[in-house]
Order: C-alpha cells, then structure tokens, then sequence
C-alpha cells in the first residue's frame, strides 16, 4: 500500500518536476516530429499529383480528348490504388474516371480543392475519407482532376497520434513509478536519522546515524551530524563534569561547614545573639546544599545514560508515598490535601521520579494559601505503560506568557525572592519528564496551577478542582 508520506516529501516533488519538464520536452519533439511527417506527407502527395497531371496533359496534346480519356479508364481500373480521377464535358457529366460526380466545391490557387468522399473506390469499404485533388480545364471547357484519397494518410496519422499518447502516458507513468522508488529510498534512510535523532533528543547521547556504504550526500550529512554529535556530546561531558565537580567540590566543604556550625551552636548555650547567627548561617548552609543537590539531580536525568536504571514501578503507590510526606507540612499551613490514586504501571526511575513529585508538591504547598485546597491525581492510560500525574493547587498561578520561562533553571516569577526556594523545582521535574519521554503541562486551575505529567500516549486536557 502506497504510503500518503511519499506524496510530501521533497524529493517525489522534484520527481514530478521532472516528470512534467520531460513530458514537455517529449510533447514538443513528438510534435514537431507529427507535424513534419504529416507535411511531408502532404508535399509528397501534392507533388505526385502535379506530376501526374503534367503527365495527362501530355496525353492531351499528344492523343486529343479521346486518348485521355482511354488513358484515364485504363488509370481508374487499377487495383488497391487511391489515385482519383475525373474527366468530364463542359457540363460536368463524367465522361472518364472512378469518381461517381464532380465535387461541389471552388478550387483554390492553384486549383487545388479538398473534398470528403462519400465512398471510398479505393477501399471498397464505404467509409468517409479526405481527399484533396487538381483541377485542370481543357479547351472547350472539358475539366479533368487528379486526385489522391487521403485514407492511408489518415490512418498513418492515427496511428502517428495514438503511438504519441503511448509514449506521453508511459513517460508520465514510470517517471511517477520512479519517483516514487527514489522518494521511497530517500524517506527510509531519512526516517532512520529520525528515529536516531529522536533518541538523542530523549538522553542517549551515545546513539548514531548509520553510514552506508554508498557515500552519497545523505551518506556525508550522516557523517557530519555523527561528527557534530561527537562534539556535542563530549562538549556535554565535560560540562558535566565540570558542573558536578564544582557542586561536589563545594558541597563537601559546606556540609564540613554546617556540621561545625551545629557543633558550635551546642557549646553557645545561653547567648541568644551568637545561636541566633548560628541558626541563620545554618539555613543559608541548608539552602546552598539543597541548590547542589537539586542542580546535581538535574545533571543526573539530563545525562540520559539513568535509562539503565529503569525498572517497572506502580506510579500511584510512589505518589502515595509522597502525599504521605507532605500531608503534615500542608496541614501544618492549613492546606487541604486530597489524593485521589488509581494503579498505573509504568517503567521509570523511581529515585528521580520521586524527587519530580517531591517537588510538585513542595511548590504546591509553598505558594497555595492557608484555607486553599490541593488535589494529586493518578489515572492509568488507554495503552500499556502510559499514565498521567496531575497536581492542582488554589494558589497564584503562573501567567500563560510566564510558562515556558519558569522551566529554565534559577527563574522565579517572585521579583522579591523572599520566599524560600532556588528556582530549580520545574527545572528539575521538566528534567525528569524529557528522560521518561513525558509530557510536562501547565495549566491554569481557576484559579491555581494545575501541573500534569503524562506518561506515554497523549491525554485530551483536563481542568482539575482541588
């Protein structure tokens, strides 16, 4: 069955150009090759019949009316010929010949005249045929014509004319048929770079377009874009590297720090001033380690490499788990949360998966206001392995022309960033989504923020009420 794709792709579409440049190209030659052969036709009879006319003149002058005549019977009683012939008196009674009356038509220049037979001597099939014929006019107004019936030519013609619609139709038809082959084999060494590219784009980078053999340009973009993913990934490595050197780099001297700090916040007893700088510094420790370890998290589902780490879990049982957590936190700021969880079997990395709803649930919890309401959700999918997490809140919300933004990693739409945070939460699960190949949604709850993560197929979208 002939994929509708290869209809669309660039290279069918340049294959019809073609086509009909080629198509033109044979119209133009076949008819210039059609008109010049019915030309030559037509000269070739013309010329046939002046001679033969110049011949029976000579019969005229030599032999007188009567050898014409003799010459002409004997001439029309020839078998399977299209010559015509007429010889008659001044009032057009036939005296000689094989047509049956003179044709009621006026001679041109020349004397030449077309007429339409309505029987055919020549074939004696009684069809209607073209003819064209001379017309000469003897002293005392005795008239003779010399004719050929065009029947022969006709059908040459037709034949000419039906073999030029074989040679358009075939043209059109095995330059479509070869289009199609050729867009065929181009679209399924390009889907195969798509199917690679896809992977890449979901984590594995170590994935690469394979080279044939055949060295074509499809063949030198392959190697380029493996050459360029070479760079990328090693660029990415080292990024990596880097980024986690520095965070574990800083995060070891921090926790030493803390861990002094609380040392000497047990030998201060008693000078509220020194605890108190104690209590702070410690905070300022604990939301630098938090920012390490969310910015650590967040290298670790970019990697792409975790995939290995897979295993099939029961979303609804680790969402469980998390609502569990956060319930006295939220009822501690009087928020109501309310869970409602449906089995749904997925594969995933329960770590990581687990820290994206940690922090739904955190921002949920930190920006919904005291009476406010927080519904979590779990629903199984129509397929095998797909599923949707959604968690609504009754808070602020996030503008619609904001939601793109508050994925990148630091950005937080308070300008005062007083409230606790580092503005890598939404970084983090939109992090976690790309490695699971799921859907990040934001939406707006009216009022609140109604965050969805879906998990295989697409899900229609949905408005949650906490």
């Amino acid at each position: 069955m002939l994929d509708t794709r290869l209809l669309r792709t660039t290279t069918f579409r340049v294959a019809l150009v073609y086509i009909w440049l080629f198509t033109a190209s044979v119209l133009i030659i076949l008819g210039a090759i059609y008109y010049t052969t019915a030309g030559f036709l037509d000269r070739q009879a013309g010329e046939t019949i002046a001679a033969e006319l110049e011949g029976l003149r000579e019969q005229y002058r030599q032999r007188g009316l009567r050898g014409l005549a003799e010459v002409i019977e004997q001439r029309s009683r020839q078998p399977r010929t299209n010559a015509l012939y007429l010889f008659t008196d001044p009032r057009l009674n036939p005296i000689a010949g094989n047509l049956s009356h003179w044709p009621e038509v006026e001679p041109e220049d020349g004397g030449w005249i077309e007429f339409v037979l309505a029987d055919a001597p020549a074939a004696g099939n009684g069809e209607i045929h073209g003819a064209r014929a001379r017309v000469f006019v003897l002293p005392g107004g005795f008239r003779l014509l010399v004719g050929r019936d065009l029947r022969e030519r006709g059908e040459f013609q037709d034949r000419l004319v039906f073999s030029l619609a074989w040679a358009v139709v075939l043209t059109i038809g095995l330059g479509t048929v070869g289009g199609v082959l050729i867009s065929r084999d181009v679209m399924r060494r390009v889907d195969a770079i798509n199917r690679t590219t896809r992977k890449i784009m979901t984590g594995e980078l170590h994935q690469r377009i394979v080279v044939s053999a055949g060295g074509d340009e499809l063949d030198e973009l392959a190697r380029n874009l493996n050459a360029m993913l070479d760079r990328i990934e090693r660029l990415m490595q080292e990024m990596r590297h880097v980024a986690e050197s520095v965070a574990h780099d800083l995060r070891t001297p921090l926790t030493r720090l803390r861990s002094r700090m609380e040392l000497a916040l047990l030998e201060t007893r008693g000078q509220d001033a020194a605890r108190s700088a104690l209590q702070d510094a410690l905070g300022e420790a604990d939301r630098l380690l938090a920012t390490f370890q969310a910015l650590l998290s967040i290298a670790e589902a970019e990697a792409g490499h975790q995939q290995a780490a897979f295993s099939q879990l029961d979303l609804a049982g680790l969402v469980r788990e998390m609502v569990e957590l956060y319930e006295p936190v939220a009822e501690e700021k009087g928020v109501a949360l309310g869970a409602d969880l449906h089995d749904a079997p997925i594969r995933g990395h329960r770590h990581l998966l687990a820290q994206a709803v940690a922090n739904l649930l955190d921002n949920a919890v930190k920006y919904t206001p005291a009476g406010g309401r927080i519904a979590v959700s779990v629903r199984p999918g129509a397929a095998p392995g797909s599923a949707e997490l959604a968690v609504a809140d009754s808070g602020p919300g996030i503008p619609a022309d904001e939601r793109g933004r508050v994925l990148h990693r630091f950005v937080r739409l308070e300008r005062s960033r007083s409230t606790p945070g580092n503005g890598l939460g939404l970084s983090m699960v939109d992090a976690v989504a790309r490695l699971h190949g799921a859907e990040l949604v934001l939406d707006d709850n009216e009022p609140g923020l109604a965050v969805s993560l879906r998990f295989g197929q697409p899900f229609r979208s949905t408005t949650f009420s906490p």
